[in-house]
């Protein structure tokens, strides 16, 4: 009878999921993100110590210049990000590098005055100017001077570990070459062609040249005086990157980024017929 009047108490056995599955979080999740991340830092640095000096400063360009906006990389013939374009900032620490170098040639006090190195909307250009009896070339002679020699290797050596193109100019000053069948056109134009062969000799890849250019006396350094000597000069310009595609897209009668959007002319009405 008792056993009827007190029936056993029953007990409910609570069991909770999320004890179950405590080792199956997302904790895991950060550790594997962390490891991928880095292994991808610990390749990416294999591969730059294997790239090319060109490629490292390509990458290390970026961080210095995230927007781009004075740097930037691309792909050219040699390969991915093997071009470097260098913005007024590094064309001035270029020109700094090219003024300490020339100083220590034994013959740059001699010559000291004759080089000028200059930035220009073109690019570097360094400026050989010649005196009265010649320094660079003897004076009517389109074949280099000792010293035009060793200069031109001198910048060789420093033209070619930039990417950029290089344009090569010839300057006269008034006074006729004296010859009917050879004028100061055909002698500033050997000029600069004699001082890219140079180049190329002493290590300049040919491609990089992308002009030669014989100007005779038509851009005098002083016009006042167009006999002066000053007007005869070699002049070597580190073209900015971009202005070749430039002005071949402008001789194939291609628009270029600058040039505003072209607008039909408005039709013109025919005549009314007279009456």
């Amino acid at each position: 009878m008792s056993s009827k009047l007190n029936p056993a108490p029953i007990i409910i056995v609570r069991k909770h999921a999320g004890d179950h599955d405590e080792g199956h979080g997302g904790a895991w999740k950060v550790a594997y993100a962390d490891f991928v991340t880095a292994m991808m830092a610990l390749f990416i640095v294999l591969w730059l110590l294997s790239a090319s000096e060109r490629v490292q400063k390509a990458v290390g360009g970026y961080f210095h210049d995230p927007t781009g906006k004075g740097r930037q990389t691309g792909t050219t013939n040699a390969g991915a990000g093997e071009t470097l374009t260098l913005n007024r900032d590094d064309l001035a620490r270029l020109k700094e590098k090219l003024e300490q170098v020339l100083r220590q040639i034994p013959a740059f006090q001699n010559m000291e005055n004759q080089i000028r190195i200059t930035i220009t909307t073109e690019g570097l250009r360094v400026d050989l100017i010649e005196t009265q009896h010649g320094l660079f070339f003897d004076t009517g002679n389109p074949k280099p001077s000792v010293a035009g020699v060793e200069l031109l290797k001198v910048l060789a050596d420093q033209l070619t570990k930039l990417p950029n193109k290089v344009a090569i100019e010839g300057h006269t000053d008034s006074t006729p070459y004296g010859r009917a069948d050879y004028s100061n056109w055909e002698l500033s134009a050997d000029r600069a062609n004699a001082a890219r062969r140079i180049l190329v000799e002493s290590g300049l890849d040919a491609g990089r040249i992308s002009q030669v250019r014989g100007f005779a006396d038509q851009r005098l350094l002083h016009k006042d005086d167009p006999a002066s000597p000053s007007n005869r000069r070699i002049s070597i310009i580190v073209r900015n990157v971009g202005l070749d595609q430039q002005e071949e897209a402008v001789a194939e009668g291609k628009p270029t980024p600058d040039d505003p959007p072209s607008q039909s002319a408005p039709p013109v009405a025919a005549p009314a017929p007279a009456h």
